[in-house]
């Protein structure tokens, strides 16, 4: 599915407006509620007591480049479709968007890089650490702990149920 939204949201050559727009529908329609936009811009000084509000607005909350509509680098897109795999709902934070949360987020967990991912407050990792949950099925796991069944694991059961 992941080549296939890429494949879709690739700007065309014509720039169809008529073609972006149905794009865009499509994919509101496969996951419609997978992020939460901030509702407001983190202030100017982000400290420790505000950087722990912000990794607590969610069960999952992703500190990234671009938001999930348009991530601005790969490994942000990487963890987007990851979450996007699972069902995930969860807030995302552009720190583009601002260079305090950007240089206030490393800081606080001591990562040198973005995306920071974390889940229930805790800081899980970026984009390697969530790959390899990913794939060793440990995300599923994570993801449990606090409540949310991933669409991957409802998938399998699902298969499971009708082969019985």
């Amino acid at each position: 599915m992941n080549r296939i939204f890429q494949i879709l949201l690739r700007p065309s050559v014509t720039g169809n407006m008529a073609t972006a727009a149905r794009v865009n529908s499509l994919v509101a329609c496969v996951n419609p509620r997978w992020y939460s936009a901030d509702a407001a811009a983190p202030p100017a000084a982000l400290d420790k007591p505000t950087l722990d509000k912000l990794v607590r607005t969610n069960k999952v909350v992703v500190f990234m480049k671009g938001n999930p509509q348009a991530p601005r680098c790969g490994f942000s897109n990487a963890v987007v479709q990851i979450m996007r795999m699972h069902g995930v709902q969860y807030d995302a934070h552009d720190v583009l968007q601002n260079e305090a949360l950007r240089q206030g987020i490393k800081e606080y967990t001591d990562w040198p890089t973005i995306p920071q991912v974390f889940i229930n407050g805790e800081f899980v990792g970026g984009c390697d650490i969530m790959m390899q949950m990913h794939q060793s099925g440990d995300l599923i796991e994570e993801l449990k702990k606090v409540g949310i069944v991933s669409e991957l694991l409802k998938a399998e059961e699902t298969k499971d149920d009708a082969n019985k």
